[in-house]
């Protein structure tokens, strides 16, 4: 994707507020968007691209690319597509994976092994230490800390992983243009130092209430466990604790006292099945197999099958990803008919790559 770079951001920027539509067009076009932008309004109107939004696309280049590209120029700035090495293995297996990140900082950081820590904005000095404490001994086992740059817990717990000299990882709900929320500022910079920041925003967006249930699937997406600190029963990180539990991924909580609001949060999602955490250990003994498993999946060579196989069949594998897909998904994904599909799952079956899973559901193997 990184030699058509302008061409992607003019699809991205006209379509960026419909991901499914983007993914669509992009592989009704054989991933090129090159391809797309040089095709006409009808060959758009054919994939379901209204003509106003055509006419966006072939003939008005949007400003925000050489905007985007002057960024990117500048030292620590990243565009990450959808389909660049870089892009983080475990992010692109969810269901509705960003197709464009903005990173600031090390980049290496989205790669290697994470765990998300979250909370409440308004936690009490008992949950700020008890998010410090978590993430300096997570940082200090090597894992990387990944929050949202907010008030309260993640802020804490970011704090906590800098402090260590450990790699922290804040996934933002604005572009990078700006800090979210300001007084988090220093601490931004503090976090460039080992980590990254990011977003799947244009550069200029401003943090807009919904852009917070939306930034959150990224933070669960990135990381293989998802610990909640401190939560109210209605605090926005329930919502990546059911989004981790959604993409398959471990979720634990701290448990706290019955006397404090903060904690029915954390109390209901270990009533409905988290794991409950009192210290590091319990971390540890959670993810010791999973985290020798994403390392390995992270260091292995590619199968030399997977470079036998022709555009077509190398896209639909990358969709399928290690956890469970069903077909009906695969449909969305792919754009293919569900009987070209169904030949191609053979195929891949047959080459070893995938096996079938129950209730009609395919892993990549």
């Amino acid at each position: 994707m990184q030699k058509d770079l302008p061409d992607f951001l003019q699809l991205y920027h006209c379509l960026h507020t419909s991901r499914a539509r983007l993914f669509q067009l992009l592989q009704g076009f054989g991933g090129s968007a090159r391809q797309v932008l040089r095709s006409s309004p009808a060959s758009l109107r054919a994939c379901g691209i209204d003509q106003r939004t055509a006419a966006r696309i072939l003939y008005r280049r949007r400003p925000e690319v050489d905007t985007d590209l002057e960024w990117a120029d500048q030292d620590g700035n990243h565009l990450i597509c959808y389909d660049d090495p870089a892009y983080p293995p475990l992010l692109r297996q969810i269901s509705d994976p960003p197709i464009l990140l903005y990173a600031k900082g090390n980049p290496d950081a989205l790669l290697a092994p994470q765990i998300a820590i979250v909370g409440s904005r308004k936690c009490t000095p008992g949950g700020a230490q008890n998010a410090g404490d978590f993430a300096m001994q997570c940082a200090a086992a090597g894992l990387v800390v990944t929050s949202g740059l907010a008030l309260g817990i993640d802020a804490a717990a970011h704090r906590g992983a800098v402090d260590i000299g450990g790699a922290t990882v804040a996934v933002t709900g604005a572009g990078l243009k700006q800090v979210y929320p300001w007084r988090n500022r220093k601490l931004a910079g503090d976090i460039l130092q080992q980590g990254a920041l990011v977003s799947e925003f244009p550069l200029d967006a401003v943090a807009r209430p919904a852009n917070f249930p939306q930034r959150n699937r990224i933070i669960s997406g990135l990381a293989i466990a998802t610990l909640v600190v401190e939560a109210t029963e209605r605090s926005g990180s329930l919502i990546t604790a059911r989004l981790a539990a959604e993409q398959g991924r471990e979720v634990m909580a701290v448990p706290g006292s019955i006397h404090n609001p903060q904690a029915r949060g954390c109390h209901r999602l270990i009533r409905d099945g988290a794991t409950l955490v009192e210290g590091v250990q319990d971390i540890a003994a959670q993810l010791d197999g999973l985290l020798d498993y994403v390392r390995q999946q992270q260091s292995a060579p590619v199968n030399a099958r997977d470079t036998e196989l022709d555009a077509e069949h190398r896209d639909l594998l990358e969709s399928i990803g290690y956890d469970p897909v069903h077909c009906d998904l695969l449909v969305q994904r792919s754009g293919l008919t569900i009987d070209k599909l169904s030949s191609m799952l053979v195929t891949l079956e047959l080459d070893d790559l995938i096996q079938s899973a129950p209730g009609g559901c395919y892993v990549r193997i």
